[in-house]
Order: C-alpha cells, then structure tokens, then sequence
C-alpha cells in the first residue's frame, strides 16, 4: 500500500455510552495519511467525546480504535504515552499553563518525551514558535498577556513540539474573528504541504470546512453518517446535512470558497 493510501486512524464499531445515555453505536470511520478530515455534528452528538476516544483518553464500551497501525483500545498506558509522541493536540481552550512562558509551554512535551540539553529544547522551541507564526519575542510571554489568535498559535506551537505526524484540533478557530481565523486555516494548510501533516479537525467553522479539508465526516443519528469531500456533501439527502450546509452561513461559504468570473 502506498502512503498516500495509508490509513492513519480506524475505528470500528466503536459505542460510546454514558450510563443509559447512548452516543454513539457502531460507528466506523477511517482517516487517511496526508489529509486533513474535518469532523461536524450538531451539538450533544460527541464529536469531542469521538476525539477523545481516538487519543485513548477514553476507552469505548465496545469496537476499536487503531492509531498510527496501534491498537489503542489494547494498548497499555506507557504504550499510549509512547504513541503520543507520534501526534499533536491543540484543545478548544488552548489548555496552556498560565503561569509558564509561551516558550515553557512548548518544552512541557519536549521534558516530558525527550531528553534534551535545556538549550536545544529552547531552540526548538523557539522555531515552533516560528512555526506557529508568531514573532520571537511571544516566547516570553505569558499565556495572560497574548491576544485570543496568539494563544491559539501559542498552543498549535505546543502541538507541534514533538514533530508529529498526526495533529488533532478541536474547535481550532472557535472565539476568533473571521480574518484571524482565516489566517489560521492558512497556517494550518501550511504546516500540512510543509510538514507532511496529517489533520483530524472538529469544527463547527462552514469557512474551514469549505477551505481546508479534504474531506467531512458527519456525525449524526449516533455514527457517522457519511464522510466525503464538501462538494459530495452539499449533494446529500441526509436532512441535518442538507440543513447544515444548505443554510444562510454554509451558502456565504461555499459561495465565498467559488473563483470568481471574469465579469465580476
């Protein structure tokens, strides 16, 4: 199998349950290496709660997860946090510690995973700080004194600490406005042709579904419903799909995501 057919993510069957409360039942989904799968449900359908069975923070009460070719529904806690090295996570809030510098922030994982000279972890610290888009100097900053799009950025520089393959975002540009959130799906887009990345987006962002992902995946009716690029999606009976992309907000984005003519 070629990489650029290579799965990077299988789940099987997967149910999720709290107490009587079902979220999901056999739910499959597959993710392929070198792309960037958004994920979108209407709310309570556990797009977060998928995400986090995923990266075995939680473990399923039947079917399988495979990460990376790792079983993680089997896999052991050392062998989970071997594995974690592989991937990235930037969390809806950011998830920084608030009372270390940006560039602290970015060696936690590096301490945690590696032993590294204090000095090369402040290196490559200092160039994911770069990477992430934000100048030099943030890498003193606390996380209290950068603007919302900076500590997104801040914390996508933690995400990339360790040089993964695999970088999980939930809810990427959620508070920002739409120019930097824009320029946040750029970034993003970016660091994929640039590092090889591969993306598992949740989001509810019409924009960067329609401008970075390759392909959608649904979650609706307890599994995922269908997983497609945008313009396959726009031609799905499915009603929470057809109200989802066919409404007021996902018409502007798919209108603004068309070329323009040459008249206009």
């Amino acid at each position: 199998m070629t990489s650029s057919a290579e799965s990077v993510i299988e789940v099987r069957g997967v149910e999720n349950a709290f107490g009587r409360h079902v979220v999901h039942k056999n739910l499959d989904l597959t993710m392929m290496r070198g792309e960037v799968l958004g994920l979108v449900g209407g709310s309570g359908t556990g797009k977060t709660v998928l995400m986090n069975t995923i990266l075995g923070l939680r473990r399923p009460q039947a079917g399988s997860v495979q990460v990376l070719g790792t079983e993680i529904t089997k896999s052991s806690q050392r062998e989970l946090i071997r594995l974690s090295r592989r991937w990235g996570v930037l969390f809806q809030n950011g998830a920084l510690f608030s009372s270390l510098s940006v560039r602290e922030n970015v060696k936690a994982p590096m301490r945690e995973h590696a032993e590294l000279p204090n000095r090369l972890m402040n290196e490559l610290a200092d160039l994911r700080i770069s990477l992430a888009g934000l100048e030099p100097e943030a890498g003193a900053k606390l996380p209290s004194e950068l603007s919302g799009g900076m500590r997104k950025r801040a914390a996508l520089a933690r995400a990339l600490a360790m040089d993964p393959e695999l970088l999980f975002l939930d809810e990427p540009t959620a508070g920002l406005d739409p120019i930097g959130a824009a320029a946040f799906d750029e970034l993003i887009l970016d660091l994929k042709q640039t590092l090889g990345l591969s993306v598992f987006m949740v989001t509810h962002d019409l924009d960067s579904l329609h401008t970075i992902c390759d392909r959608v995946a649904v979650l609706a009716d307890q599994k995922v419903e269908i997983v497609a690029p945008i313009d396959e999606l726009l031609r799905s009976p499915h009603p929470w799909v057809h109200e989802y992309f066919h409404g007021p907000r996902g018409r502007a984005a798919h209108d603004a995501g068309q070329p323009q003519s040459a008249g206009g």
